[in-house]
Order: C-alpha cells, then sequence, then structure tokens
C-alpha cells in the first residue's frame, strides 16, 4: 500500500515537469519562428527590389519557348471560356521578385477536413494576402472497391461516381493543386498589372514566332503532351472536328496548348472540355466530325470515276449526270451535321 502511494506520489510529482518541458519547447519553437521572419523583414529592407529588373527578368522568361508553352493557361466555363497566367508563371514571378514569405500553414485538422491557410507576405511593402482553404478528406472515383463510400452521385454521363475517403497520398496531391492556385492569385495581387499585360504579349509573341518557325514540331510536341495525360490523337481529331491533323492551324495549335495547361495544373480535365465543346457546337458526345460526311462524298466520286474509266456506255454518254446520281445517297448525312460544326474548323479561332 505505501509502496503504491509513493509510486503515486511520484507520477504527480513529475507532471509538472513535463509540463515545463512542453512549455520551454513551445517557447523555443516560437523564438526561432520570431527570429526568422525578422531576418526575412531585415533582409528585405536591406536589397528592396528593383521593379525594372524585375520586368526584366520575367520578360527574358516569356522569350523562352519551353516556358511560354506552360505560362498560359484555357478553361471552359459556361458557354464561354476563362484565361490567364499560369502557376508556373507565379512561381517564376516569385522568385523574379523576390522578398516574399509564402506560407500554408494548417490551422485546423480533424478526420473529416482540414483547413489550410494560404498566405502571401510582402516584406517590403508589409503587406499580407491570404486565403483560408478547406479541405474536405474525400475524393471521388468511379471504383469503389476496397474504399469506404460515404455517398454517391450521377455526373453528366449519368455514371455512378462514388466520394470515398482520400489516402493520405490523394489528400496531399489535392492540397497541393488548390494551395498553389491560391498562391498563384495571390502572387498576382502583388506584381503590378503593367508587368502582367506586357508578360502576356511577350508570351504570345515567343509561341507565334516558334510555330511560324517550324508548325511540325510544334504540333508534334502538343500532340506528344496530350497523350501523356491520357488523350490520344483520335481525341484531339474529335476535338477540332477534323478527320487529320496535319490540316490543324497555328490557332489550334494555340488552343490546345492552353488547353493542355489548364489540364495539367488541375483547372479542368478532358471529359469537362469535351462536355464544354459538344455544348458550344450543337453536338453530342461521340458524334463524329463534320469533315466526316465530306469524306463519304469523295468515296462516291472515286467509284463513278472508276466507273467512267471503265467503259460504261452511261458514262460516256451523260459524264456529269453519272457522278451526281451517284453521289445523292450522301446528301442526307451531310444534312444532319448542323451548319455552325462547320464553323470553328474553318475561321480557327475558337471552338467554344
Amino acid at each position: 500500500m505505501a509502496d503504491q502511494q509513493n509510486n503515486t506520489g511520484l507520477e504527480l510529482s513529475q507532471q509538472p515537469i513535463a509540463l515545463e518541458k512542453r512549455e520551454l519547447a513551445s517557447d523555443v519553437l516560437a523564438s526561432m519562428a520570431r527570429a526568422q521572419v525578422q531576418a526575412r523583414y531585415i533582409v528585405a529592407q536591406g536589397r528592396p527590389r528593383d521593379w525594372d529588373v524585375v520586368r526584366q527578368r520575367i520578360l527574358k522568361d516569356c522569350e523562352r519557348p519551353s516556358f511560354a508553352e506552360t505560362a498560359w493557361y484555357r478553361k471552359p466555363q459556361g458557354n464561354g471560356t476563362v484565361d490567364g497566367l499560369s502557376i508556373r508563371f507565379a512561381e517564376s514571378a516569385q522568385r523574379a521578385m523576390g522578398n516574399l514569405m509564402p506560407e500554408r500553414p494548417v490551422i485546423y485538422d480533424d478526420a473529416t477536413k482540414r483547413i489550410v491557410r494560404v498566405t502571401m507576405t510582402d516584406l517590403e511593402s508589409n503587406v499580407t494576402h491570404f486565403k483560408d482553404l478547406i479541405l474536405e478528406k474525400t475524393v471521388e472515383r468511379k471504383n469503389s472497391k476496397g474504399r469506404k463510400v460515404l455517398a454517391q452521385r450521377l455526373n453528366s454521363y449519368g455514371e455512378a461516381v462514388y466520394i470515398v475517403e482520400a489516402t493520405e497520398d490523394e489528400l496531399l496531391t489535392k492540397e497541393s493543386a488548390i494551395s498553389s492556385k491560391i498562391e498563384r492569385q495571390l502572387t498576382l495581387k502583388i506584381l503590378p498589372g503593367d508587368i502582367q499585360d506586357e508578360a502576356k504579349r511577350a508570351i504570345r509573341e515567343t509561341l507565334n514566332k516558334a510555330d511560324k518557325a517550324d508548325p511540325n514540331a510544334a504540333k508534334n510536341r502538343i500532340v506528344d503532351a496530350f497523350d501523356d495525360l491520357g488523350v490520344r490523337v483520335n481525341d484531339l481529331k474529335a476535338f477540332l472536328g477534323v478527320d487529320t491533323l496535319d490540316s490543324i492551324q497555328p490557332n489550334d495549335i494555340k488552343q490546345l496548348r492552353e488547353i493542355y495547361t489548364a489540364i495539367k495544373e488541375g483547372e479542368t480535365n478532358w471529359r469537362e472540355v469535351m462536355e464544354a465543346r459538344n455544348e458550344a457546337r450543337g453536338t453530342k458526345a461521340g458524334e463524329p466530325p463534320a469533315s466526316t460526311g465530306g469524306k463519304s462524298a469523295d468515296k462516291v466520286k472515286e467509284a463513278a470515276a472508276k466507273k467512267a474509266k471503265s467503259g460504261q456506255p452511261a458514262a460516256s454518254q451523260a459524264p456529269a449526270a453519272q457522278p451526281a446520281q451517284e453521289a445523292q445517297p450522301a446528301e442526307p448525312a451531310q444534312a444532319e451535321q448542323p451548319a455552325q460544326e462547320d464553323q470553328p474548323a474553318q475561321t480557327s479561332t475558337s471552338l467554344w
């Protein structure tokens, strides 16, 4: 009995020591964080940025074709599109500006959600922009095998999509993708608008120059890039409404490049791109491009030409009438295609 009382007394006497150690560790960490922030402000005051130098650094990056290809994105939204400077551009702008302090502290975390505060502080002007990211610890999957299903819904194709608990890797990927978008927005709030406008023009000029110098290489690069995302050549032909990619125009390459950047950065996905394209052009998923009707007509003309060469009397007496009669069955197939579906391929300006 006495031994139990002695052990209990010893445990009680050790509790204040443990609390004191935890408080001491917290004080040390707080002091370290305070010292780091103060050091950053001191360095920023001693080495202030020169906006002319920042401008030159950004424009120099925009002159590189490999950077310019990823510096601008475009994604469908509603009946139109949304475009802008990309995450890769924002990262380059951060390096060019310097004296910035990006942070992503977790301010709340439980079994169902996590709240991350994404902040961007300009150490020279002492201006801080922040946004709280509420992250649900779930992901959507078509296959729920081996996963804990929390809910279920139907997508626009009428397919079942399961909302399941996210693994640590999935949660990390989700948090990183959304946080990067927010950080891009906060960075562009600090970068002056006139430098952004000049960068946009430089990006367009760089890409136009590279595409004109070797359009086939530009086409092959974007086709290979989409292939890495699982979007095949037939998918691109269906999107553009062409039979072959050899006939695509520079504006088509530009638009594909911007869509690729949006998909790569998690702004959208290929299914949403095709849904927006079909809605804007009045077509349905799986419909052949408008040019396939012309392809059938060409086959009919070829058959008529072969008959003419074989020396049939009807062909020699009325050479003009025979092809017209042979091509007649192809007319309804052409008429079924909406007239506006041919418009984008001819103008090569926008597919939305």
